[in-house]
């Protein structure tokens, strides 16, 4: 097969002018993203972009787009160090191939962006990645992040749930529900059209800034950037009939939420927050079921909870399956610099997280 063309995209005309063809790859990956959609990429970089440098390496066959490398830099300690576009929120990223495209494409779309960068440092990638195929030998190191569990439900929500719940379980969640049903009129209502959605994310942000007040919250769903950011999201988004956000509604105030993407017969989860004040009913956890049997309802068979091993999800879910971080494809002494330092303090980390789950264990068994 002839190679194809592959050039860099560095400013934002360049950007705009991929997206016709750029959602079909997306769709095309073994685990698509919501993510690293035109319209979510093209706003993170409108809002986010200031300081970093744009570097999308793009292959084309004739005028049909076949991969995607989707990256900007910012500098640090007088080094270009790459990430994917959309930083810490690009879970499942990865380079983006159509179907039919060998994997020497892959490669050089990596080739093409080496240039801007001393190096990468590339969080989300899911396992059995492109890129980690693609990437030449040795030139990339990666670690396990976030477990991400993941969840099928082929015969729907009830099916599972009955499965893999007790019965004692379930009557936890049915006294919750009536606890919560004590209060008031409650209602779940779930926003899909533009303009349902513009007033509900206004919501999901009062609950998701009650949540995490006083807490430490790493997101940009609620920041000076982040507002503004994630109301054009969802805007850019809408047409695509893709977005979802569940509101719990006491006497017709909303006091939880449940974001999420349905993409390609998926569930995506974004994020989830409700008022403190009504902890006590367990309301999160109630929206979250109510959330799952939307999604069945909907068609949706497969859901990707992200993010950790919270209880919530592991009393449901298939089990982990890990996103990565990596890093590596140095260039120069910076670059390796900066590598050295990353995989430093990374596998520091690892040590205290471990450390800490030790002790937790040695207390409960000598408990």
């Amino acid at each position: 097969m002839v190679a194809a063309r592959i050039s860099l995209v560095v400013d934002e005309p360049g950007l705009a002018a991929l997206e016709p063809g750029w959602d079909d790859l997306v769709r095309a990956a073994a685990r698509p993203s919501p993510f690293l959609l035109h319209g979510w990429v093209h706003e993170w970089w409108r809002h986010f972009g200031g300081g970093r440098r744009l570097a999308v390496a793009a292959a084309h066959r004739d005028d049909r787009l076949v991969g995607l490398f989707a990256l900007c830099a910012r500098r640090q300690a007088g080094v270009w160090v790459g990430e994917f576009l959309g930083a810490h929120e690009s879970a499942l990223a990865d380079v983006l191939l159509a179907p039919s495209e060998p994997i020497q494409t892959a490669s050089g779309l990596i080739a093409a962006t080496r240039d801007s960068m001393g190096a990468v440092d590339l969080f989300g990638l899911p396992g059995d990645s492109v890129l980690m195929a693609a990437a030449p030998v040795g030139a990339l190191w990666s670690v396990e992040r976030v477990s991400a569990p993941t969840m099928t439900m082929p015969d729907g929500f009830e099916a599972l749930y009955a499965e893999r719940t007790s019965s004692k379980t379930r009557n936890t969640h049915r006294r919750r529900r009536k606890q919560l049903d004590a209060l008031g009129e409650v209602r779940f209502r779930v926003a899909r059209t533009a303009d349902e959605l513009v007033p509900a994310l206004a919501e999901a942000q009062r609950l998701h800034a009650l949540r995490w007040a006083g807490r430490p919250d790493l997101s940009e769903f609620t920041t000076v950037r982040g507002l503004p950011f994630h109301a054009a999201v969802v805007r850019r988004l809408a047409p695509l009939d893709i977005v979802r956000i569940v509101l719990c509604e006491l006497d017709g105030r909303a006091i939880a939420h449940h974001y999420y993407f349905a993409l390609d017969g998926r569930m995506v989860v974004h994020c989830l927050a409700f008022d403190p004040a009504y902890q006590d009913v367990s309301v999160g956890l109630t929206t979250n079921l109510e959330t799952l049997r939307a999604a069945s309802d909907e068609g949706l068979t497969r859901v990707e909870f992200l993010g950790g091993d919270e209880r919530y999800k592991l009393e449901l879910a298939d089990g982990p399956a890990p996103l990565y971080q990596a890093i590596g494809l140095s260039r120069g002494a910076g670059g390796a610099a900066v590598t050295a330092a990353r995989r430093a303090v990374i596998r520091l980390r690892l040590r205290l997280r471990s450390s800490a789950r030790a002790r937790r264990l040695y207390g409960r068994l000598r408990g």
